[in-house]
């Protein structure tokens, strides 16, 4: 139980023992830049009736609670809702950080924007919102992404941006990452680079996630205003683990409140292809941050494996390694297969077809709900809609 009020990170940047700052000494200023920029404009009120306004006349927010009655129905225990992340423009909750850091952008003069994608979702929500402000935008990506997220890539390209291929590695998330890094540092004059998850040093994780709370700020209000009070159960989807912060820290001082956050098991636990991060992994050092990895017995970090391309990272948020090892958040997997069941599932009872990261969560309700009782609830972050994954759930089926 949690014993004081949540205050984190700390004045270092830390998570208890994870987060910090990892970075060659040409990003130490401009971090410091960024972190002084972003905590004198947190509380501003020009800067946030300009962010209100992008949330409710571009993204479209609040976006809608609903309840899942067929699905409640299909379980028969605790009523189901769903926090429609889907419905923002762009597709998924990645605009919700994208428009905060692009006005944080503006602030500090910067006119070259460069981001890393893995599903796509954050680079077309970076695309989009560089098009409305006219900004230079290059988007890194793995070449084994840009063949499975054909749809995003066109979406990019037709906004305007550069999606820059990245052929190392495993060419996938760890390497766009690797090499908008290497970017930054070259160009750090003039560019600003939007990291799209709650992970890299500080202090991006706090960022990040500060502007992710819109998810949980509207799901509180919703659900006091259709059920008069909180739910019992949060559940999201975990890669790096944005929608996943997004959704629960809102509630952290909230100990009634179970927060449980799925990570991509892939082929199998009993194999190497998976990111189950926070089950399997150890603590190191990786893209500027201490946090969870996968590595191998030598401790590098190692290649690996899910259906879902948002998944598909060796680390994960560190304040999630902090909330796992201070038990304030649950984390479970869950298979490629099940999820794909769970996409089959959600769409042929509720008329919604989930982004394969979300269908990781939505999976985990054949776990959690026979543990349940009718009268509670469970809420499910829906972070983003599935037709960017049509052809990879086609050649699975």
């Amino acid at each position: 139980m949690i014993k004081t009020a949540y205050n984190q990170p700390d004045s270092k940047g830390k998570f208890g023992r994870f987060g910090g700052k990892f970075v060659p000494e040409t990003l130490i200023t401009p971090l410091q830049q960024l972190e002084e920029a972003y905590l004198n404009l947190k509380d501003d009120k020009s800067f946030n009736d300009e962010l209100n306004y992008l949330n409710i006349e571009f993204t479209g927010r609040p976006t809608p609670l609903t309840f899942a009655e067929r699905l409640t129905k299909h379980f028969s225990k605790a009523k189901i809702y769903l926090k429609r992340e889907d419905l923002c423009h762009t597709g998924a909750h990645k605009i919700n950080n994208v428009l905060g850091q692009i006005l944080l952008a503006k602030h500090l003069d910067k006119k070259r924007i460069i981001a890393e994608t893995g599903a796509g979702q954050h680079g077309v929500a970076t695309a989009t919102a560089c098009a409305k402000f006219g900004l230079q935008c290059f988007v890194y990506m793995g070449e084994t992404d840009i063949e499975r997220q054909k749809p995003n890539v066109f979406r990019m390209k037709l906004m305007g941006a550069e999606v820059v291929p990245v052929k190392s590695g495993s060419r996938t998330l760890k390497d766009a990452t690797n090499e908008a890094i290497r970017d930054w540092v070259t160009n750090v004059e003039d560019t600003h680079y939007i990291i799209g998850s709650v992970v890299g040093p500080h202090p991006y994780p706090m960022i990040v996630r500060d502007f992710q709370s819109i998810i949980g700020k509207e799901t509180r209000k919703q659900i006091i205003e259709k059920e008069n009070r909180l739910p019992d159960y949060l559940l999201a989807c975990v890669g790096g683990g944005s929608n996943a912060i997004g959704m629960f820290f809102p509630f952290i001082n909230d100990v009634n409140v179970k927060k449980i956050g799925i990570e991509a098991a892939g082929k199998g636990l009993d194999t190497d292809e998976h990111c189950a991060t926070l089950t399997k992994g150890r603590d190191g050092i990786f893209q500027g941050m201490k946090t969870y990895l996968l590595q191998d017995e030598a401790g590098q970090v190692r290649e690996v494996y899910s259906i879902s391309a948002g998944l598909d990272y060796p680390g994960v948020g560190p304040e999630h390694s902090f909330l796992k090892e201070e038990n304030l958040v649950e984390y479970y997997s869950i298979t490629d297969k099940e999820a794909i069941e769970a996409v089959k599932l959600l769409s042929r009872t509720e008329g919604i077809i989930p982004a394969l990261e979300t269908a990781h969560a939505i999976a985990y309700l054949k776990y959690l709900m026979p543990k349940t009782t009718e009268d509670e609830i469970v809420i499910i972050n829906l972070s983003g809609r599935g037709d960017k994954d049509l052809n990879t759930i086609m050649e699975f089926l």
